[in-house]
């Protein structure tokens, strides 16, 4: 490689609404200094910018893009490095120190947002993996074909819902566990089930389901076993529980014993066709969609399909 090449393209993603983010980035400058490493560095303007600012990384030869920032950021690299040519994104490796309102897909790697130091000396390691992205493919309320890439999960129904509340109450709380908490005291008020019909494999869903979980990943704890590296889709489909069930499944969930509770129901699958989902709200990596599928729409995986660099 040229120096060019060798220069990681970094990209700082600011927690909106978060104090202290210039003494953050200047304690990761100040690892990235310690370890060598040769960087230029870029600051994401808003959420909008990230795909076009990773675009611009990869137009101008950049092959290591480490991105400082969470899930919804990892989500839009992805989505822009799936935009290029196949030829051009096997040069490009993608690396993450967390720094999300929501980091799960680092902390599945046994990254964590506390711990910068060891997040870049697993980057200089530069342990690469071929991983899997789960794949949407729906039409927009114009009725035009879309599709869009994810790393973590695909949420149908409540849970969309209430990763979208997590999110704005970790703004408001600053802690991980106190955002879960309060996120799902505030579900008492929200709109429990929705009627459903999904096909799976072979099976068939028709019935009033309270959320289903599709993942690639760990599914923010729905989809505990799922791995983004064997071409599988978790699912867990969530019947709606009594009150006792509920907090018992709350419980569980706590305790990443989600699969326990008598109202899940989990499968394993390649494709998840949803032929109705009935005002349900979907999520994706976290993120409501700002243009929700109109009609039927099918989840599934591109394995083994970008570079990420992986602890080891």
């Amino acid at each position: 490689m040229n120096e060019q090449q060798q220069r990681w393209g970094i990209l700082y993603c600011p927690k909106k609404g978060f104090a202290n983010q210039r003494k953050r980035w200047a304690k990761i400058e100040e690892y990235l200094n310690k370890n060598d490493i040769v960087f230029d560095f870029i600051q994401s303007e808003n959420s909008n910018s990230v795909e076009r600012l990773v675009k611009m990384m990869i137009n101008n030869g950049y092959k290591t893009i480490v991105i400082v920032g969470g899930d919804s950021a990892l989500n839009d690299a992805v989505n822009s490095l799936m935009q290029t040519e196949k030829s051009v994104r096997e040069d490009v490796v993608l690396g993450v120190i967390p720094n999300g309102i929501m980091n799960d897909f680092a902390r599945f790697w046994q990254l964590r947002e506390n711990d910068i130091e060891y997040a870049i000396e697993t980057l200089k390691k530069r342990r690469v993996r071929k991983i899997d992205l789960g794949k949407i493919k729906y039409k927009n309320p114009k009725g035009e074909p879309c599709h869009r890439y994810f790393l973590n999960c695909v949420n149908i129904g409540l849970v969309a819902a209430i990763m979208n509340l997590r999110r704005q109450t970790r703004k408001m709380l600053g802690s991980r566990m106190l955002s879960f908490i309060f996120s799902f005291i505030l579900l008492l008020f929200q709109r429990l089930e929705y009627r459903m019909h999904l096909k799976i494999n072979a099976e068939e869903v028709k019935r009033k389901v309270m959320t289903v979980c599709i993942g690639n990943a760990q599914g923010y704890g729905q989809t505990p076993n799922a791995v983004p590296y064997n071409g599988l889709l978790d699912v867990s489909v969530v019947y709606h529980p009594e009150v006792m069930q509920l907090i018992e499944g709350i419980y569980l969930f706590a305790r990443g014993k989600f699969l326990n509770h008598r109202n899940v129901y989990p499968f394993r699958a390649v494709e998840v066709k949803v032929v109705e989902a009935q005002k349900a709200l979907v999520g994706i990596d976290g993120r409501l969609m700002a243009n929700p599928p109109k009609g039927e729409f099918t989840i599934s995986v591109e394995q083994e399909i970008i570079n990420f660099i992986i602890p080891g």
